[in-house]
């Protein structure tokens, strides 16, 4: 009987142990999940939520394309943000934190010409990240990006600004937001944009004078690299030695040139 008796038991054990293994291993596969998986699952989706962004943002630019070169008087865009929020930051709310570009010349021609303002502040539609880690701005007709956590900034999407050397002409576009309250979406929302106002200036300048354009950073979104590398890149301007952030646009000085200013107010009046 005691044989008996000692072979059921060894059985329970057995089976106990068993049990015990096979629940160790799944809370051990639950913790792994959790320690690694989960982390990884969250990074790839806010990685695909900036993704999006940064297309809603590349069609908010075509919105204001619309309405600033093809005179179309008011544009809405459905969208959806995920996993940070969208925010106006109105060109005449705070003149300290937006960005700026001024446009001079060295004979003055541009100052005692046609009104220009001698900064000309733009706003800039921004999301940014719940992480923190990303920030993309539609800004002065331009979709930037920058990543929070590291120096420097990339361009996603040009403006419309050019140099023509036949004609010795140089095109700069100003385009600024505003609102009449401060705004931000997050989720499911509709961008309503309209065209208020618009101005085309053109200066003369006489040989041997230089133009120069001038670029002040947002202090709390700072894009410097990416516009300059459009600007020293795409439009072959060099920045002065001394003078970080100004840049001499390359016409001819040898003869007169001609700067076209175009400047645009964009009215956001919903997200």
């Amino acid at each position: 009987m005691s044989g008996k008796q000692d072979l059921t038991r060894e059985s329970g054990i057995s089976e106990s142990i068993g049990f015990l293994l096979i629940f160790s291993i799944i809370i051990a596969g639950i913790g792994l999940v959790t320690l690694y998986g989960y982390p990884m699952l969250l990074k790839q989706q806010t990685s695909a939520d900036e993704q999006i962004m940064e297309k809603n943002m590349i069609v908010l630019q075509n919105d204001v394309k619309s309405l600033a070169y093809k005179t179309v008087p008011y544009t809405e865009t459905s969208l959806k943000v995920g996993g940070g929020a969208l925010t106006i930051y109105n060109a005449s709310y705070d003149d300290t934190t937006t960005s700026s570009f001024t446009i001079s010349d060295d004979g003055g021609a541009v100052t005692t010409g046609p009104p220009l303002p001698q900064t000309f502040h733009t706003g800039d539609l921004r999301y940014q990240s719940n992480a923190a880690e990303t920030m993309i701005s539609l800004e002065n007709g331009a979709v930037v990006l920058r990543k929070v956590a590291q120096p420097g900034s990339t361009m996603l999407a040009e403006p419309r600004w050019f140099v023509d050397d036949t004609t010795n002409t140089a095109v700069i576009y100003l385009i600024n937001f505003n609102s009449t309250e401060m705004l931000a979406r997050s989720g499911v929302g509709t961008v309503q944009m309209a065209f208020v106002a618009g101005n085309y200036t053109e200066y003369n300048i006489p040989a041997g004078d230089k133009i120069y354009v001038h670029y002040a950073p947002n202090a709390n979104a700072d894009y410097s690299t990416a516009w300059s590398n459009y600007f020293t890149n795409t439009l072959k301007m060099t920045e002065v030695v001394g003078n970080p952030g100004v840049y001499l646009v390359p016409t001819h000085t040898s003869i007169p040139a001609l700067l076209v200013v175009k400047q645009y107010e964009i009215e956001i009046q919903s997200l």
